[in-house]
């Protein structure tokens, strides 16, 4: 049962993610996602980069609080947010935007339609522009880009 609790919530986190990148992200913290967007930062890190302590702060409190009570279902659920963070991490900051250059010349094509996606996400600067506001979830038309051209 707590298997499905943690993979229930890593599934949820994919709606979730899409609602607070359109409307959170891209809306009052946009101050702090846009020099994602604008590659306005100097150096490494970005204000964008924040979002990790905002999304990891609620994370630890229920992987904390529900640690005291026997491992309930409080931990369960910060356990699939944390995972699905992890995936986070490696998809999108190693994968997609190569902060550690890793994956590079991958044939695979879902993860080629997962970058497609998200290029078109980053070709809008202006946080009123957008599409693609998911994570994991790549629509149809990037799939059918890459899986039509692998059976050439």
């Amino acid at each position: 049962m707590h298997f499905l609790i943690a993979l229930g919530t890593f599934i949820l986190m994919e709606g979730a993610t899409w609602i607070i990148h359109k409307y959170v992200m891209h809306g009052f913290l946009w101050y702090l996602h846009k020099d994602h967007h604008d590659h306005s930062n100097e150096g490494d890190l970005e204000k964008n980069d924040y979002f990790f302590v905002i999304f990891a702060t609620p994370t630890i409190a229920l992987m904390y609080f529900g640690s005291l009570e026997n491992f309930n279902y409080l931990f369960f659920i910060g356990l699939g947010i944390m995972l699905y963070g992890m995936a986070y991490f490696f998809v999108h900051d190693i994968f997609i935007h190569q902060r550690i250059k890793y994956l590079t010349q991958t044939k695979n094509p879902y993860f080629l339609a997962l970058r497609r996606a998200h290029k078109q996400h980053h070709k809008h600067i202006r946080k009123e522009e957008g599409e693609c506001f998911g994570f994991l979830y790549v629509p149809v038309k990037y799939f059918k880009m890459y899986f039509n051209s692998t059976k050439k």
